[in-house]
């Protein structure tokens, strides 16, 4: 029987959702439509009883290309359906990644390198933000979680994976990355790998494009 993710996904598509490589759901509902620098777009599961109309609300939303003022009233339209009301959240918080021996040490390092490349590259001006361990991320190296409500970044997620495999440098890499889509979100721009993002990419002085090559300690070039 097909996830409720998947049916979602499907309807998306057929009323015309382009360039989102995953679709997830969740019962969060600070958080109601968000969309990764990945290409994941993660929405509330109450969105699957949603009409049609709603819907398409959040494909126009989506659209990079949509003036401002219709897609403040496409945002008005799928905030407005009552999402708790077909999946209420679940007693306990959202599942998280089991912290592990050493990750206190390692967020302080990532930490202190946010605020070091933040003084480098963004004249302090980036806000500071959590940082998270991610162990599902099977082909990604990062990304940004952004709150499609409010425009606000909301976490930076670093793939334990790439911790484990890649050297330090190729992380330093995928945070500045990653703290070039916030100063996107920061600025009110689009969170994408588009003009304004390979414009920042180079004047930081990291690869411009949405993938690269990550060589692996004593392995062959992975792609990333």
């Amino acid at each position: 029987m097909p996830e409720v993710h998947d049916l979602l996904a499907h309807r998306l598509t057929l009323l015309g959702l382009r360039d989102v490589d995953r679709v997830l759901t969740h019962t969060n509902r600070t958080v109601m439509v968000s969309l990764t620098a990945g290409g994941v777009l993660r929405l509330h599961r109450g969105y699957a009883s949603a009409p049609d109309r709603v819907l398409r609300a959040i494909v126009r939303f989506l659209n990079p290309r949509l003036p401002r003022a219709a897609r403040r009233g496409a945002e008005r339209e799928f905030l407005g359906f009552p999402v708790e009301v077909y999946a209420p959240p679940p007693p306990r918080g959202p599942r998280r990644d089991r912290p592990r021996p050493g990750d206190v040490l390692l967020l302080q390092r990532l930490a202190a390198l946010h605020e070091r490349l933040n003084a480098a590259h963004f004249d302090g001006m980036l806000a500071g933000i959590p940082i998270r361990l991610s162990g599902r991320m099977r082909t990604r190296l990062g990304e940004l979680a952004v709150d499609l409500r409010s425009g606000r970044a909301t976490e930076i997620a670093i793939s334990r994976r790439h911790l484990a495999r890649h050297a330090w440098p190729e992380v330093e890499h995928t945070l500045l990355h990653e703290m070039v889509h916030q100063w996107q979100a920061e600025s009110g721009l689009e969170v994408d790998h588009g003009r304004s993002f390979r414009r920042k990419a180079r004047e930081v002085g990291i690869e411009p494009q949405a993938r690269r090559r990550v060589a692996r300690a004593g392995d062959e070039a992975a792609r990333a």
